[in-house]
């Protein structure tokens, strides 16, 4: 017989002071916003040569559709919601709206890319001749000559999520921690909510991961992996595996696996990222950074800039202009965390849903209320064996992990944090109609136990009983979802909006071009120059509350 679940005292005990306030509305509601990155591709499931549609707007000022690494790759960036329909209402209409001047070409479903035809086949974003734009146009050229174009085609959906400063205020008293500068004791909880979830962002690959097979044009050179076998023509497959994209084949950079970022505080954090964007890596060097009057990459560096470091999770700050984001960091504290590890789900048009959303709210206040000490490098390690793990074999029904050293299953570790997050709910559920986060915990659970329930295993089912070819099912699912957006009526406010920033984008980057006064060497120099400069305020300073 299991032992029965147990959760932790303390983690009921702070639930049960702050459910009065939640009560009575005095902590506020959840802020979150969402970015959902796609591939455009043609009518065979080749990834689109095609420009970014002009009519969608300039991708370097609109606020709400862009690019991220290729010129094919869509980025849509919603505004911050309270309400996590209202996010997805928003996402939907941009997907739709984007419908109306796409020709012939559809949004890719699924987090790995569609059928490529080599490196070149992925043709990198252009953003304009301002120096701005040239700058975000160099930095994606320096992903390629180090890491290559392919991996910059994968996709997922970034959640960016914060607390009202009621609920940190309540916290604050809670813990007896007003004599602490509110922004200080923030960014202390952020990251450790941080720590927290990266011990346990195993548990959100399992649920969420939807990437356990490839196109073999992915594939450089032909070289199959071992892990890899085929499915058909096109097409190679992990049997249990969750999410290939966060595996070894996806974002992975070996010289950055040295930087032993594990988000202990918020100095270290800010000053491991300065050392490594002012640190030059002999590779690199031999690449060169500009040969002759063609620029290769913004630097020989460890990182060219910050948003180089890949991770599953990271702090964020709007920055101000003329601010680096960790300048931000250092100058203001930690204003909301961006989770990067969710797979695009290829079964739902936008790639992500409400039960999800609310689920990932609920990991994400437990992962902050919960205690969370501070991760040696040792321990460091063992956390990402357990991803590693769970990556590539999650679903294998002998997979064991290592927690507080000792071996345990997905399903029992998995049952546990579900126990916890239970009590979570009940604080989140105080200031909503009805229980959805209780009920998204309701509704995920059985995966735990079942693993053909999990998108990696749907999808794969799905190719096993088709002709087994990833790009073929997945333009499938293209094709229809784009029908099913093309129906759904837009909210003609947000309409009206999307079609003035048509416009509105285009003549934005033109006076940014226009009002370039120095040359792109120049500016280059200047901008790292005040990028190496700290921007830390003294407590005082920074304080809010």
């Amino acid at each position: 017989m299991p032992e029965p679940l147990t959760v932790p005292s303390s983690l009921t005990a702070t639930i049960d002071r702050l459910l009065p306030s939640a009560r009575l509305g005095r902590l506020g509601r959840l802020r979150r916003g969402l970015e959902k990155e796609g591939l455009r591709v043609d009518a065979q499931g080749h990834i689109a040569q095609t420009s970014h549609p002009y009519a969608l707007g300039s991708k370097l000022t609109h606020p709400h559709i862009t690019t991220d690494y290729s010129e094919s790759l869509i980025e849509y960036i919603t505004p911050v919601y309270s309400e996590p329909g209202e996010a997805l209402a928003f996402l939907s209409d941009l997907h739709t709206f984007t419908y109306q001047h796409l020709s012939d070409e559809w949004i890719w479903p699924g987090s790995m890319p569609s059928r490529l035809s080599g490196n070149d086949s992925v043709p990198i974003a252009d953003y304009g001749h301002s120096n701005v734009g040239t700058m975000k146009h160099v930095y994606r050229k320096g992903l390629d000559v180090r890491y290559g174009r392919i991996m910059q085609a994968i996709a997922g959906v970034h959640y960016n999520m914060s607390l009202p400063d009621d609920m940190w205020q309540a916290l604050r008293e809670q813990e007896q921690a007003t004599n602490v500068p509110f922004n200080d004791y923030r960014s202390t909880r952020y990251f450790s909510m941080i720590r927290h979830f990266r011990r346990h962002s195993w548990l959100l690959l399992y649920l969420f991961g939807a990437s356990p097979a490839v196109d073999k044009s992915f594939l450089p050179d032909g070289k199959v992996p071992d892990k890899l076998k085929p499915l058909s023509d096109d097409t190679y497959y992990a049997p249990y595996a969750t999410t290939l994209r966060m595996s070894d084949l996806g974002y992975q950079n070996k010289v950055q696996s040295q930087l032993k970022i594990c988000f202990n505080s918020l100095s270290n954090y800010v000053n491991t990222l300065r050392h490594a964007i002012s640190s030059p890596w002999p590779d690199y060097q031999e690449m060169g950074v500009k040969v002759g009057d063609e620029w290769q990459q913004l630097n020989a560096n460890i990182l060219q800039i910050e948003n180089e470091y890949y991770s599953d999770i990271r702090p964020k700050r709007v920055a101000k202009h003329n601010e680096t984001p960790s300048q931000a960091l250092e100058a203001r504290g930690v204003e909301y965390i961006e989770v990067r590890c969710l797979d695009l789900n290829p079964f739902d048009p936008l790639g992500i849903d409400e039960t999800q959303m609310r689920f990932v709210d609920t990991f994400l206040i437990w992962c902050l209320l919960s205690e969370s000490p501070w991760i040696s490098d040792e321990e460091c390690d063992r956390l990402d064996d357990n991803r590693r793990f769970v990556v590539e074999r999650g679903r294998d029904p002998a997979l064991t992990l290592v927690r507080d050293g000792e071996s345990t299953t997905v399903a029992a570790w998995g049952e546990q944090i579900f126990a916890e997050m239970a009590e979570v709910a009940r604080l989140l559920d105080a200031v909503e109609e009805g229980t959805p986060h209780a009920k998204s915990l309701e509704a995920l659970a059985p995966r735990l136990k079942d693993p053909s329930l999990t998108p990696s295993a749907q999808l794969l089912a799905q190719l096993q009983a088709g002709n087994g070819s990833l790009s073929d099912t997945l333009l499938s699912l293209a094709q229809a979802q784009a029908a099913e957006l093309k129906a759904k009526p837009m909210l003609r406010s947000r309409e009206a909006l999307l079609a003035q920033l048509i416009d509105t984008s285009h003549q934005q980057q033109h006076d940014i071009e226009v009002d370039d006064k120095v040359s792109f060497d120049d500016f280059l120099r200047d901008y790292f120059a005040h990028a190496r400069e700290s921007r830390a305020l003294s407590s005082l300073t920074a304080e809010k509350k």
